[in-house]
């Protein structure tokens, strides 16, 4: 590893740029910040496990608040789920992967313990009258 894992290497960036999505020729406002600082910026943050506001300009990535807004749009055109499948294609492909020391996650999925309970249902029987004594 290095001693600088926010760093997008041009082999790692030839697998991410295709899989994110083109900005509009046309749009108003200034140019957006190019991708890959943006990714190094979201990378470092979370690298250095620090606040969006923090990340420091001296280092040439976007803004933090660029950085987060460019995270968002591209989490929910979902990118990163494309980006975890192609680079476990291209590990499986090239023999790097050991499915012998796998191990599925659990935490998103309910787990069902015995059968499902029935709905309650409104009783249509007749009820005791009130004891009035």
């Amino acid at each position: 590893m290095t001693t600088r894992p926010w760093i997008v290497d041009d082999d790692l960036w030839a697998l991410i740029e295709p899989l994110l999505p083109p900005w509009r020729e046309r749009s108003s406002g200034p140019k957006p910040v190019d991708d890959r600082l943006c990714l190094q910026g979201i990378l470092y943050v979370l690298h250095q496990d620090i606040a969006w506001q923090l990340l420091p300009p001296e280092l040439g990535f976007a803004s933090g608040q660029a950085c987060w807004r460019r995270l968002d749009r591209w989490q929910q055109a979902g990118i990163f789920e494309r980006l975890h499948q192609t680079l476990l294609a291209k590990l499986h492909a090239a023999g790097e992967l050991d499915w012998s020391r796998v191990c599925v996650d659990g935490s998103h999925i309910r787990a069902k313990k015995g059968e499902p309970r029935p709905a309650r249902r409104r009783s249509t029987g007749g009820r005791q009258a009130a004891n009035t004594t």
